[in-house]
């Protein structure tokens, strides 16, 4: 049987089902995003009773099929009020799949003001009280050693930080990866939502599970064969992601002109490199950290890294480009060592790295601390962690801070925070911001990759043209991956190699004994966006909320373009 469990917290019970019929076909986004709009209540408060999470492997999790361990995390977002889809790498999702979970649903809150640990085995679901160290600040490290010594080194956690537990907009829920280090679900602040429900953490054991079952082993070996060699063929995938992480863009696109700096008053300046991918390989090169690393087991492409201190002491993984972007250009700390103990604080108090980044850039925008300055940056991020009033209000947002101190100059959409590449020197990813039922959301239509990348063909990033369809077409494939469990960065290679997308298809129908086509995938991502934006429709948004802040009729040196969609090629962009 396909398990579909229902953990309801007002009871304190579990209900494990055969999964339903309209589910069965689902996994990942597909699957949570069709839950959430079919199961929740738009117009509900998104930590009240009426929100439910839902957790969901994808089609190929579990299996061995390289970089298929992503996890989709769904609810109504409490930073956006609309559907939200945010996912992670970890150990859950796979071991999910190896217990034949298709869904994992929390619902309902509970009358008392306890927190709780819920654990996941073969056996069922179980409630514990969470161990009273973890609670009211502990860092989210410490955490998942406590957990980790209660139920087991192998088994995956996903928790809350003290973030959720004050249910502030920005919290993530965060899952420990293979080294017990943390990996984030960070967008949309579904760590909140989780935090409502009191469910300081999921543990999950899959020993005794029954495994992932392939329908034809030798069609599907061979399938994850070629696409294995896709990813270990592609320049990107093989080549600069392994090298130098995802930071690898701040210097590439600081040449393009599309680094957003000073609150995005100038796509490129005068001290990229010194936060740059090559500086922070080389950095932690000399400190003897790994400069390659994965997220999840079965990932080749290995992006991730073991990122040290000056005496050589594990400090953080998983410093991804946007983040380095937000604290470094946008917020100007010319100190790669400052972003990291920065990152380091946003994975122990479970905020999402990008949106509180912006949130400080505002924050600097409105006086409160000045530009650049490393230490203030580091204190005020700090009054998360202690709940003062400034700190609940940093974490709740790039938007709540703007909102607090009367700012207009606010790069927010749907209230989410605008990430890392400025849509007026890269304006496919633009209007993906603009339109995505997401809020602003670089991973939903990354247009970055033609527009600058120049993978899946080339579309000028400084022009108009052929940008609406870019962006939708990307929209659409990008639902329909999402829903698989595979890493998004596997789309650098299959837009550049068709046999690469071609046995993706072909793991899928030789897991599940299908026969689906391109077209089926196509249609899939359609169908997503489609329940996204119908709940998006009944959570009260129109066309109004799919706009760019004004600012950005601004000139952007060094190429002086502007936001320039009409409203009429913009709400094109999702009309299919």
């Amino acid at each position: 049987m396909i398990k579909f469990i229902r953990v309801d917290m007002s009871s304190k019970s579990a209900k494990t089902e055969e999964c339903p019929a309209q589910y069965a076909g689902l996994a990942g986004r597909g699957l949570t995003s069709l839950f959430v709009a079919g199961e929740v209540k738009p117009t509900c408060h998104p930590l009240g009773k009426n929100n439910k999470l839902i957790f969901a492997p994808g089609f190929l999790s579990g299996t061995t099929a390289a970089n298929s361990g992503r996890l989709s995390c769904g609810a109504k977002s409490p930073l956006t009020g609309g559907i939200k889809e945010s996912n992670t790498g970890g150990t859950f999702s796979q071991k999910m799949a190896k217990l034949g979970i298709k869904a994992v649903v929390f619902e309902g809150l509970p009358a008392d003001d306890k927190y709780y640990v819920i654990k996941i085995d073969a056996d069922g679901v179980s409630f514990d009280e969470a161990p009273a160290e973890t609670l009211g600040g502990m860092g989210n490290y410490d955490v998942v050693k406590v957990l980790q010594a209660k139920y087991g080194a192998d088994v995956g956690v996903a928790v809350i930080g003290v973030a959720g537990e004050m249910k502030l907009t920005g919290a993530n829920i965060s899952f420990a990866d293979p080294d017990g280090n943390i990996r984030s679900a960070g967008r949309g602040g579904l760590g909140a939502v989780m935090g409502s429900k009191k469910i300081k953490a999921v543990v999950i054991d899959d020993a005794g599970g029954p495994g992932v079952t392939i329908a034809d082993q030798e069609t599907f070996k061979g399938a994850a064969k070629r696409f294995a060699k896709a990813l270990t063929t592609h320049p990107v995938t093989s080549q600069g992601l392994p090298q130098y992480g995802t930071n690898v863009l701040v210097n590439i696109l600081n040449e393009a002109g599309g680094l957003p700096t000073k609150n995005f008053r100038s796509g490129r300046n005068a001290w990229a490199n010194n936060i740059g991918g090559e500086t922070m390989a080389a950095t932690i090169k000399e400190r003897g950290g790994k400069t390659t690393h994965g997220c999840h087991k079965g990932c080749i492409i290995r992006c991730s890294q073991h990122y040290m201190d000056k005496d050589g002491k594990y400090l953080t993984s998983g410093f991804e480009y946007e983040t380095i972007w937000a604290l470094g250009a946008d917020a100007a700390i010319d100190d790669l060592d400052a972003i990291a103990h920065a990152d380091r604080e946003f994975d122990e108090v479970g905020v999402d790295s990008i949106e509180t980044s912006v949130a400080v850039s505002v924050a600097m925008e409105a006086g409160i601390i000045p530009w650049g300055d490393a230490k203030a940056a580091l204190d005020l991020i700090g009054q998360i962690r202690k709940g003062t009033p400034l700190g609940r209000i940093l974490g709740s947002g790039a938007g709540a801070v703007g909102q607090m101190y009367g700012l207009t100059r606010v790069p927010v959409v749907k209230n989410q925070a605008i990430p890392a590449y400025d849509p007026r020197a890269v304006k496919g990813v633009g209007l993906t911001y603009a339109t995505t039922p997401m809020g602003a959301d670089h991973t939903a239509g990354y247009a970055v990759a033609t527009n600058i990348l120049r993978v899946g063909g080339f579309v000028d990033p400084l022009k108009k043209e052929g940008q609406v369809e870019l962006s939708r077409n990307l929209q659409i494939a990008t639902a329909a991956v999402d829903s698989t469990g595979m890493c998004l960065f596997i789309a650098f290679a299959i837009l550049d190699i068709p046999d690469g997308f071609n046995a993706l298809v072909d793991m899928i129908n030789a897991q599940y004994g299908l026969s689906l086509t391109a077209d089926d995938v196509t249609e899939l991502g359609k169908t997503i966006i489609r329940a996204e934006l119908d709940f998006n429709r009944r959570a009260g948004f129109t066309k109004a909320d799919d706009r760019l802040p004004e600012f950005f009729e601004e000139p952007c040196p060094p190429h002086n373009t502007t936001w320039d969609f009409t409203d009429e090629e913009i709400d094109s962009v999702l009309n299919f």
